[in-house]
């Protein structure tokens, strides 16, 4: 295990308080990237102390693979009304940063009032474009994770936990 279900709640908890400081009055959208984004949106929701509204975004660069193809396809786009409202976007994990930067690049065209990140994961060294995340959760390696919504090839969502993928020895 990387990461215990009791070390996600306590940092979602710190999360969303900082997120409520920083959007204290006014109207809150919180866009969740899908799929895995889901158990930390929900998660995430309700550690915010307040109102606020919610909506999703699809996009697909995996397949099912554990390497990004680098192109990046907007399966579904968010519905609610964001110019002048400020909005952030949770993510499950930042990786290359490729998904991320096509995200906020279209969410930016719908002039929201602030776009700011939430990403549950980051993994740095494996940026391959520079995106600002502005609420990590946790910084971890380059190994590819699964569990508390992550998964491989659509497995292993459920877990409450974090798990690093151990690659078969040759």
């Amino acid at each position: 295990m990387l990461i215990s279900a009791e070390q996600i709640r306590r940092r979602v908890e710190e999360l969303g308080e900082a997120i409520a400081k920083d959007h204290p009055h006014g109207s809150l959208c919180l866009i969740g990237v899908l799929k895995g984004s889901f158990m930390f949106l929900a998660d995430l929701v309700r550690a915010v102390p307040r109102s606020l509204r919610l909506d999703f975004v699809t996009a697909a660069s995996y397949g099912s693979a554990t390497e990004t193809s680098g192109e990046v396809r907007l399966l579904q786009d968010a519905t609610l009304e964001i110019s002048g409202c400020p909005v952030v976007l949770v993510e499950d994990i930042v990786d290359t940063g490729i998904t991320l930067g096509f995200l906020l690049d279209h969410l930016r065209s719908k002039r929201p009032a602030s776009l700011r990140v939430a990403a549950l994961l980051d993994k740095p060294a494996r940026h391959r474009r520079d995106v600002t995340i502005d609420y990590v959760g946790f910084r971890i390696g380059e190994e590819f994770v699964v569990g508390y919504g992550l998964d491989l090839a659509e497995e292993y969502r459920q877990l409450p936990d974090i798990y690093v993928v151990r690659q078969p020895q040759a």
